[in-house]
This record gives structure tokens, sequence and C-alpha cells, in this order.
């Protein structure tokens, strides 16, 4: 076995494959960018070699300088982890040339497999269903919008090397074509080095179903079940789980078998991923195979007891796979979340700044389920434009699907993050969603389900008025606290009233509590009473609470006559007051916000791409008006409506801030 592995990546897979290796006994030498000298990865790894600047095309993805680590340090294998050089032939071939193992898969199974255009073709020679489309590289835009009639809209304008969602778009039309045609040119020059693009038929209404193959040097190969993944974002993954709420057994072991063959008919050796689209009849069709670890493995980890990375690693050892298809069963229900630094309320658009407050649920037991949260960050850390914006892998485990959710539900309700947008309010929407629920979802659940974006959760009036109830005794306790600090009283909680107005999501409650040392009755005006208990004192970022002998947590922060609850997906100023205070307060006028209609804001931390109109154009309703890059993916900047362009603030190479003024219409 190896004695030292070189991890050829950042972030929680390489914190990831770290735990591995040490319990496998195996040192691991972890490589940093300036951006990550003070990492979490870098201080786990018992070793680390800087390897240049913060762009990944000057440091992770520089074949010589990963090279140069390895030489300096000794490490006789490479974990590649996922993106960077992990499906990149040249890496894999520089590491056979000096000697040195890679954890993956053989360099023409990288080749044939990784490249889109090539797996296709074998796929279709190896009678794999696959989706119709041109196979053929594609010169230049007005060539995209003819493949694009040829097959019929809506079209799947992808980059050939692609991978992550990046170089991926979707056309309905020819303008649409042509548009993304170029955007996803630009995206795959920059992330992959690989501008080739390809065209094929936007399946609507579909799953994406995947399938986890693992195969060693000696032609034996398995597959161990499959993961449902089709909530996604921008081609995007957001949630995934295993086994499908979806596929039956027959259809399992036809894709399962199906993907295994694929594998073996190009020597592949190492963990992979066949990935499907389905219908709703489960026809299958195959859409492209990743040779390497997917982010999304730790659910099948939880359902089959297999750990991954080992396999990868005792693989590229040599060693025949320990286990048959026999052996491989499905063990409960595994559900993943991926937290993102980014903003839901800004239509998901990036974010970046320091983690004021980190603080994930404990990993473990948690009720009837299991929770495991694989991360690469820590509190005080920063988010960095430079990468992806995964934050964290929430996953729970429970022997139902409906005990995987709602364990995954109370581990988000304690997931504290502070300092940067995150999309924790919207996973924790999905998990209450009636449709995921049920398990009747397909790629377009985002898109449909939140058409406009996502600006929070409305909540029933049950849930509200429990979190009513828990603030009011919450407030109470402050007031008792205040009192006490004071001094101004004897007797404190005697002089701190009973009688209060509860201000929430637009609803009013006037409440009466009766306090006893256990807990606080909390009487609504229609007669109603609520029980409330817990511990949460003044200060408390998180209340763990008891309503009426059901669990409540909450994220609490201060304001102004109140609180700032978050809870199961929703953002709530919760204003407790005394019954003249609400009076007064109802007089109050409302603030409105500061017109932007005749400025283009920059709506994420980015750099300026291209300016597509100069002062004094007439631009018209969705006009491109300029191209924004953050963390890895173009974003175009429309007109909302006719304007005309009156001044210009920034030009291509700008690093702007979150609203900062691009342009200004008369």
């Amino acid at each position: 076995m190896f004695d030292k592995i070189l991890i050829a990546n950042r972030g929680e897979i390489a914190c990831r494959v770290i735990k591995t290796a040490r319990k496998m006994g195996i040192k691991t030498v972890a490589i940093y960018s300036d951006a990550d000298k003070n990492a979490l990865h870098v201080e786990m790894a018992d070793e680390a070699v800087h390897i240049g600047p913060p762009p990944a095309n000057q440091s992770y993805i520089v074949i010589d300088k990963v090279m140069d680590a390895i030489k300096q340090t000794g490490a006789q294998a490479v974990h590649p982890g996922y993106g960077f050089l992990s499906e990149n032939p040249k890496f894999a071939e520089a590491l056979e040339a000096a000697g040195v193992a890679f954890i993956g898969p053989p360099v023409k199974a990288i080749e044939a497999m990784g490249d889109k255009i090539t797996s296709k073709k074998i796929a279709q020679e190896a009678g794999v269903n696959t989706v119709p489309g041109y196979m053929g590289l594609i010169e230049d835009a007005d060539e995209a919008v003819k493949i694009s009639n040829q097959i019929g809209y809506p079209v799947m304008i992808k980059a050939s090397a692609g991978g992550g969602g990046k170089g991926m778009r979707i056309a309905w039309n020819d303008e649409e074509a042509r548009e993304g045609f170029q955007s996803s040119k630009n995206e795959a020059a920059n992330s992959f080095g690989d501008d080739r693009i390809f065209i094929e038929k936007f399946v609507t209404q579909p799953r994406h179903i995947e399938i986890q193959v693992l195969c060693d040097a000696h032609g034996n190969g398995i597959y161990l079940n499959e993961r449902e993944c089709s909530i996604q974002r921008r081609n995007q993954k957001v949630v995934e789980e295993a086994p499908s709420p979806f596929l039956d057994e027959a259809t399992r072991k036809a894709m399962g078998e199906q993907s295994v063959a694929l594998a073996k008919a190009v020597g592949y050796a190492s963990a992979g991923t066949v990935e499907f689209i389905v219908d709703g009849d489960r026809n299958f069709y195959f859409l492209e195979m990743n040779t390497r670890l997917q982010v999304e493995h730790p659910v099948t980890e939880l359902i089959t007891g297999v750990d991954l990375v080992e396999q990868m690693v005792r693989v590229a050892n040599g060693e025949p796979l320990s286990i048959t298809q026999d052996d491989v069963k499905i063990n409960g229900w595994a559900i993943e979340n991926r937290l993102y630094a980014e903003d839901p309320y800004r239509n998901f658009l990036p974010s970046i700044g320091r983690l004021t407050r980190y603080r994930p649920p404990a990993e473990g037991p948690l009720g009837e389920g299991i929770v495991r949260n694989d991360t690469g960050v820590y509190e005080g850390g920063e988010i960095s434009m430079y990468y992806d914006p995964m934050i964290a892998k929430l996953c729970t485990w429970a022997p139902t699907r409906g005990e995987a959710i709602e364990t995954m539900r109370n581990a988000l309700d304690t997931f504290e993050v502070e300092g940067i947008g995150h999309n924790l309010p919207f996973v924790a929407a999905v998990m209450d969603h009636p449709k995921f629920i049920s398990g009747d979802m397909t790629t377009a659940f985002i898109a449909e389900e939140y058409p406009e974006g996502f600006d929070g959760v409305t909540l029933a009036d049950a849930a509200l008025r429990r979190i009513a109830a828990a603030c009011a005794a919450m407030h109470r306790v402050a007031e008792i606290r205040r009192t006490r600090v004071s001094g101004r009283m004897d007797n404190h909680e005697r002089r701190v009233g009973t009688e209060w107005n509860v201000a929430v999501q637009g609803e009013s409650y006037d409440v009466t509590i009766d306090a006893d040392h256990d807990g606080s009755n909390v009487t609504f005006a229609d007669g109603a009473t609520l029980r409330v208990a817990g511990d949460w004192t003044p200060g408390d970022q998180l209340a763990t609470m008891m309503v009426d002998g059901a669990p409540l947590v909450l994220k609490v922060g201060k304001i102004s006559g109140g609180f700032r609850i978050r809870s199961r997906g929703a953002d709530l100023k919760v204003h407790v007051r005394t019954p003249r205070q609400a009076e007064l307060a109802r007089l109050m006028p409302e603030k409105l916000p500061p017109d932007t209609s005749k400025l283009l804001l920059c709506p994420m931390p980015g750099l300026v791409v291209k300016i597509n109109v100069e002062v004094g154009d007439e631009v018209q309703e969705g006009q491109a008006l300029c191209t924004i890059e953050a963390m890895k993916m173009e974003n175009i900047l429309r007109a909302e409506k006719k304007a005309i362009v009156s001044k210009i603030n920034a030009a291509p190479g700008d690093s702007l801030a979150v609203d900062e003024v691009i342009i200004e219409f008369e």
C-alpha cells in the first residue's frame, strides 16, 4: 500500500480524501494557492506545498506545478478529487511517466469517456440508448443555429470537456442558440482549456439519475445502485438522494448492468459514474460518463457502506475488488443538500466574504437517523471568488425516505452560517415542498416551482403561531435580564408585563404569558394556548424550544424591538411589543426602498467580461447589456425595459462589488 498520497485539489473534497487516507494509515500532501494559505485542507494534511496565485489556471490546473509538488514530497500516488485535473488525460500521462500512481481510471478510459462527443459515440456503438443530437464539432454560431433547427428546439448546447454545469446552455430559439453557443464556448475555454461544443435534443420533463460504478484492473466491475439528482439549478445539482424514489428494481438492474458493460468496454478501473436522463415511462438515455469521483458520492456510501475513496486507492494499488455485485445492498435512504455561497434572494448569484459564524450540526446520530457533513471551511475563513462556491455537503441517512427527510430538516435548522449569502433557506424550503416529499420531480423542479426566483418561505398560520409563542416567551426572558442588569427593579419577574403583541409575516397576535419555573403558557386572543419551554438565554444564536411538546429550532438574531428568526426556510422579522407600542407602530409610515430603476447594478462580486452597449444607445427590454464572471460562471445582465444609456461606469477587466453601478440610463 502507498505510504503517501498527494491530493491535487482543494476544499471539501480534499478534506474528504484526507479522512479516508488517515483511516488507512496513509500520509497526505495538500497543495494550495495564495488564496488557500489558511484553508482547512492545508491544516488537515501532513504536508502542504504552495503552488501559485489564486486563479486555478495559474495554480491548481498547472500540471508542471503539481508534478513539482509530487517530486518535492515523494508522494507515490495522487488523488485528483473532482474538477481541476481529475479528467485531464495529460495529467494522468504525466503521472504515469513519472512512475506515480493515479488514483483514477486509465488514460485511455479518460480520453474515451471524459470527452462527451467520443463517449456518446462509444455508447451508441455499445447499444446504449442515447439522446438525439449532433456529435461533430461545431465551428461557429451560424452552424449552431442551423444544427439546432435540424434537431428541433429546445436543444442543449454543451462543452465537450464540460462538467459541473459549466459550458452548458438550453436554447429555445435561434437567438438563444447563437448566444448560448458563444457563452458555452467562452466558459469551456476558461474552465477546461477546451472550447469544443456539441448540441443535443433537450428532453423535456426528464429525471437525472446516475449509476455509480466501481471497476478494478482485473476485469471485475460492479454498480452500487443509483442516485437521483433531478433537483438542479443552472444544470448544477443541488439536492441528491440514494436510492431514487422513481426507479423500480428492473430498471435499476438494467441501468446498472448497462453502465458496467460500458465501463468494461473502455477498460475502466476506478470509481466512475454513468449519468442518464430518464423519462416518465422509465426509458433511460445515456448522458455522459464522469471518469472521477462525483460530488454526491456520500449518499451512495451511506446506503451501501462502501468507502468509495478507499476502493479507489486500493484499485490504484493494483488490488482486485473485495466485493461482488451480490454484496451490494440498499440499506435505508440518504439525502444530500449542497450548501453554496450564493444568495437565493438574488437569483442564487455567488456570494463571497468571511464566515463570521459557521456551526454545522454535529456529525453522528440525530434522532432515528445519522448526519454527515463534508466541508472544507471553518468559522473565520474566507469564501473566495476564485473557486466553486460550495461550502459543505450536508447528508442525512435514515431507515426510510420520510425519516431521512425529517432528519435533514432538523439538521438544516441547526446549521448556523453567517457573514455571506447562502442557500440554506432554499434547500430547507425544498425539504418541505410537496413535490419533493412525494418524489414527483424532474430537472425542471426549480424552474417550475420557483419561476420568479426564491423570495423566502411563507409559513402557515399554525407555524407562525408556534414561532410567535416562542418569541414572546424569549422576549420575556430578555426583558427580565434587561431589568436585572439595569438594577432598577427589585422583583424583576413580577414587574415585567404579561400582555404582548407579536408581529410577524404581516400577522399581529395579541398574547398573554403565564410563566412558571418550567416554561410559559402563551394564550392568544382567540383563547388558544401553546406551552413553551426551553433553556434559551439572551445572546444565544440558536434556540431549541419545545412548543406544545414538539421541537422548534430557531436561528436567532437581535433587531430593534424583537428578533430576526430563521426557521424551515423562512427569514422573519419578529417584533414583540407592549399593546401601546404596537398601537403606535401601526401609525408609523412604511419606509420605501430607493429607486434604482434607472441603474444597472452589479448583482454579485465579479469581473466584467464584456460591455455590449455604448453611451447614447437605445436598448430594448431583454437586450444583453454586459457579462459578469464570478466563480467560473458567466452571467449576462439584461435590460429590464426600454431605455437610453447615459453613462457607463465600468469596463472589461474591472472587478466589481455587489450593487456597484455599471450603467446609468436616461
